[in-house]
């Protein structure tokens, strides 16, 4: 489950891809056993259905047609009730059968027309058949021969279906939902990039909570709690500890402090599996990620600040180059497929990490406003 924004409003997962994949694998074997032995011509209505259509037809195994009328009822999150007829069927149907494939039926406003158009056309016989159908607010008493998923009466997106144009190419669908509440952040930086630092200031700025990885691991394992002693035992063996353990310290973490304004995440997530976790885990709290932001710094200059500081750290790693280079290729190659996950839903962010520290947190703070 995940959060996403279209314009000005949210949604979240509601039926995915598989489960539509199903329904409509149910709609064609339902057909085919009543229509294989004759020729039906399939319509589509326009723009939606397109993708139910062209999944349809693949999985349809017999002689069939396949032609488009194109309506428009929609208005915003809203229908009209105003339905105009766009484009038209105009081959002679007489004593043909015609299956209207519908991507979904809610009022009942469209299929009335739907029914207007093909009334005087001598078919030997008309059906519908819709992949997705609202029976609390249908208002007409037209016979809707096929089913795919009956929903409740709430705004979706995907599958062809849209909110002002955004949305149909999501191959899931996804339902209206309330605005979240929290500006939760995955902050990342290569080493030596002051991470640390800038999260100690914006958290207190926007009344974050600053979440890191290493010092939820350290805690669980100081205390001995079931998740440290659990993951100490993957560790003790020389084994990653598994995202499963991982993702559980970061939802008991994110539990105990109900209240803040949001999380800035910082070490997680690091996989790709560990980001679809986080917004799931979000999601059910009808959350998400606003960002990731990503300070970026040039390389050799973090190198020379790292060497720098081993002389006064007393940290190994900061004082063997080849060690600094291996934590940049570790950390360059989790950050690229992190960077792909977020900038898909167009949430990555990159800011110039080079400079004074106050004038980083001003271009941090330039986003973050944004979030």
């Amino acid at each position: 489950m995940s959060i996403i924004k279209l314009h000005d409003k949210h949604f979240k997962t509601y039926i995915s891809a598989q489960e539509i994949d199903n329904a409509i694998n149910t709609l064609v074997t339902q057909i085919s056993n009543e229509l294989k032995d004759e020729t039906p011509l399939f319509i589509g209505i326009l723009n939606g259905s397109f993708m139910f259509v062209a999944d349809f037809v693949r999985k349809y195994n017999y002689n069939c047609e396949v032609s488009f009328v194109k309506l428009a009822s929609y208005e915003g999150t809203n229908s009209t009730g105003k339905i105009k007829k766009l484009v038209g069927v105009n081959e002679d149907l007489t004593g043909r059968t015609v299956v209207i494939l519908e991507d979904i039926i809610d009022t009942g406003n469209t299929l009335q027309e739907i029914f207007e158009i093909f009334k005087d056309k001598n078919l030997k016989q008309l059906k519908i058949a819709t992949l997705f159908f609202k029976p609390d607010v249908f208002k007409k008493e037209l016979p809707i021969d096929y089913v795919g998923i009956s929903i409740p009466d709430k705004f979706i997106v995907g599958y062809g279906l849209d909110y002002n144009g955004f949305g149909r190419n999501l191959a899931d669908i996804y339902q209206l939902t309330t605005q979240p509440t929290m500006k939760n952040i995955v902050l990342f930086g290569p080493p030596g990039a002051g991470k640390g630092t800038q999260a100690d200031l914006l958290k207190e700025k926007y009344n974050l909570k600053h979440i890191s990885t290493g010092e939820v691991f350290r805690f669980h394992i100081k205390n001995e709690t079931e998740l440290g002693i659990l993951a100490k035992s993957y560790m003790d063996q020389g084994n990653l500890v598994p995202d499963e353990v991982t993702i559980e310290m970061l939802k008991d973490e994110v539990n105990k402090n109900i209240g803040v304004g949001g999380f800035i995440f910082d070490g997680f997530p690091r996989t790709e599996s560990q980001a679809i976790a986080l917004d799931e885990f979000l999601a059910e709290k009808g959350e998400t990620i606003n960002g990731m932001v990503a300070l970026e710094v040039p390389e050799d200059l973090l190198i020379q600040r790292l060497l720098e500081r081993g002389k006064t750290s007393g940290r190994s790693d900061d004082q063997d180059e080849s060690k600094i280079r291996n934590r940049f290729d570790q950390y360059n190659s989790k950050t690229a497929i992190l960077k792909n996950y977020y900038t898909v839903q167009n949430k990555y962010f990159g800011v110039n990490g080079v400079g004074e520290i106050k004038d980083i947190t001003v271009r941090l703070s330039n986003v973050f406003d944004k979030l």
